[in-house]
């Protein structure tokens, strides 16, 4: 289900709550309880605009929401949406003499005033501590009254924060997936009577400016209130320096988890740190790393390195390029059509020679040095397939590892002898994944599909190795690490599908697929229109998604979500049982073609 990553709140409360709330009716009845809502659960909170209730019941009969009967499949499972009022909202089920009564709270995303002239709650900021480089532009703001006079205080400076115009609001990321992800037009903070207030300030020496303190007067009266965070401008010539002590240090575009992930940066990176949010550290180069990875190391100075030549080691298998430096600095890679692009920063080039032997990947190897402190080294490849690439750090040498392709040389008995698969069967133990109308769990399904999988995989030579073959509860760091312990050749987590609260429920369905690195686009393309052709099932889509199991670079890794738990008409036939066996027959013959259209490719390369 891919709620796990990128719907993570409704697909934690369905595991927390679904043993307690499956089946929890208002009224319980001395004959056997065949209505079934298993989502939401009796007392639900949410911010969204609707709901769908997920459920099931005899075939005979109707089933009725707040006295308006819902359309049903054939043997009975239902999920309708309804839409929700901020507040309080009570639905009551009913089927024939059993009924059931679940609540639904839709909070309000809109910001409430005070009782009393004050800021509203939580609304200023900064609200952690900050650090800045001088010259750098400081902002606050504000949520309070209309029509108010704002402003702040800091070391002896007043900034006057300023009403600001009404902005298109931009959904999650999660939208994506239902098809609502289109601007909001701006709320109705006007008609509430609420202004946003914002300014900004430039301080050019060094030293701790502590708390900023926000006035707000209107009407004659004027209270203030101090901010929660400390602002703190760095000296430039005394910046500390950071070292990442993990083994992928997690680097993003901003100052939290909401930020999009750049490449990670292998453990012993080192950069200067040009700035604090909280516990978050602004690297020198760009990115954004949490403190929990890294250490300050005293006294040391802002990296830099030069760099003259590059050396190979070459197996079967495997290229290691091997980047001599001084120190070991942040990187980046971008992978293309026949490129690998590896970025150094903080690094300037004195490269007069380098060896090009002829490798089974790679056609030439050129390099630029993109700004005085950035040098880019461009692989061009052979083949516009890629399967997998490992960076690491020996000392201050940086390892580059590009895998080779399998061995397209040899005859084969079966159509996928030597090629390593790893399956993933999603959730398990107490992570349970969506349920279906009827109590199915998603962490069920994923299993039994997996091993009818693993089956045909091996039929057709393939070695398979399952992240888990019972329902035991396995960490995604742990299914990571497997993946790059394991080096398959390709790498499937197997998923059902689910919707945050807004998503269409009943209408939507269909097979989709996860991909983050190039290398991995192929193969989910290939698979997905396989499967939607060879079985005739719709469409859910191909997605573009930073999921933990399409995150390993060291092959090419795909998450599958074969059809949706949350549809009523689709989890029939995610639950039949002869279903299954034709899917698992369909995804294994999906990975044969795949094979075979790879290795002409690469045969009609190297002719």
């Amino acid at each position: 289900m891919l709620c796990l990553f990128i719907s993570s709140g409704v697909k934690l409360l369905l595991n927390l709550v679904l043993l307690a709330s499956i089946f929890t009716p208002s009224v319980v009845l001395a004959q056997e309880q065949t209505l079934k809502v298993v989502y939401p659960p009796a007392k639900h909170k949410t911010s969204a605009d609707r709901i769908f209730f997920i459920g099931t019941a005899p075939q005979t009969g109707q089933v009725l929401i707040n006295g308006k009967p819902i359309v049903r499949s054939k043997l009975g499972h239902f999920a309708p949406s309804l839409p929700l009022q901020v507040g309080e909202n009570n639905f009551t089920i009913r089927y024939q003499n059993q009924e059931l009564s679940i609540q639904v709270t839709r909070n309000s995303l809109q910001p409430q005033l005070p009782q009393e002239l004050a800021f509203v709650k939580d609304s200023l900021l900064p609200s952690l501590d900050i650090a800045r480089m001088p010259d750098e532009s400081i902002c606050f703001s504000a949520i309070a009254s209309a029509n108010a006079n704002v402003s702040v205080k800091l070391a002896g400076q007043a900034i006057t924060l300023s009403p600001q115009p009404l902005v298109a609001q931009l959904p999650d990321n999660k939208a994506a997936l239902t098809g609502r992800n289109q601007p909001l037009s701006p709320n109705n903070i006007a008609q509430n009577k609420i202004s946003n207030y914002a300014g900004c300030t430039t301080v050019k020496t060094a030293g701790d400016l502590g708390q900023p303190q926000f006035q707000l007067t209107l009407n004659g009266k004027t209270v203030t209130q101090l901010g929660t965070g400390k602002v703190q401008i760095l000296s430039p010539s005394q910046l500390q320096v950071a070292e990442v002590t993990v083994d992928s240090g997690v680097a993003r575009t901003g100052s939290s988890t909401d930020n999009s992930r750049l490449t990670p940066l292998p453990r012993g990176t080192r950069a200067a740190i040009a700035g604090r949010d909280g516990d978050w550290l602004r690297l020198d180069y760009g990115g954004w790393i949490n403190s929990k990875e890294t250490r300050i190391i005293p006294g040391a100075v802002p990296p830099r390195t030069i760099i003259r030549s590059i050396g190979y080691r070459k197996s079967t298998e495997r290229t290691e390029v091997i980047f001599p430096l001084q120190v070991p600095v942040p990187v980046s890679v971008q992978q293309g059509d026949k490129k690998f692009v590896l970025t150094l920063y903080n690094t300037t080039a004195q490269t007069d020679t380098f060896r090009t032997d002829e490798n089974p990947i790679i056609s030439r190897l050129d390099w630029q040095q993109v700004n005085p402190n950035q040098v880019q080294y461009i692989f061009n490849l052979k083949q516009n397939q890629q399967w997998g690439y490992k960076l690491r750090y020996e000392g201050t040498s940086l390892v580059l590892t590009l895998r080779h392709p399998p061995d397209f040389s040899t005859k084969k008995q079966k159509p996928l002898s030597g090629i390593k698969i790893l399956l993933d069967p999603g959730h398990g133990g107490k992570e349970s994944g969506a349920p279906g109308g009827d109590g199915t769990l998603e962490k069920d399904v994923n299993l039994t599909v997996s091993k009818l999988l693993r089956d045909e995989l091996i039929q057709r030579g393939a070695t398979v190795v399952m992240s888990r073959e019972s329902d035991r509860e396995l960490s995604l760091p742990d299914r990571q690490k497997l993946i790059d312990t394991e080096e398959p050749n390709i790498s499937l987590s197997v998923h059902y599908n689910a919707l945050p609260d807004n998503g269409d429920a009943e209408n939507t369905k269909g097979v989709g697929m996860f991909w983050y690195h190039p290398q991995a686009h192929s193969l989910a393309t290939f698979l997905h229109n396989y499967i939607v052709t060879k079985l005739k099932r719709p469409t859910y889509g191909v997605f573009w998604n930073n999921l933990a199991l399409t995150r390993p670079a060291n092959s090419p890794s795909v998450l599958m979500e074969l059809g949706f738990m949350s549809n009523p008409n689709e989890f029939e036939w995610v639950t039949d049982t002869k279903e299954q066996k034709k899917l698992a027959n369909a995804i294994a013959q999906g990975i044969v073609e795949w094979f075979k259209q790879t290795k002409r490719s690469h045969t009609e390369t190297n002719k």
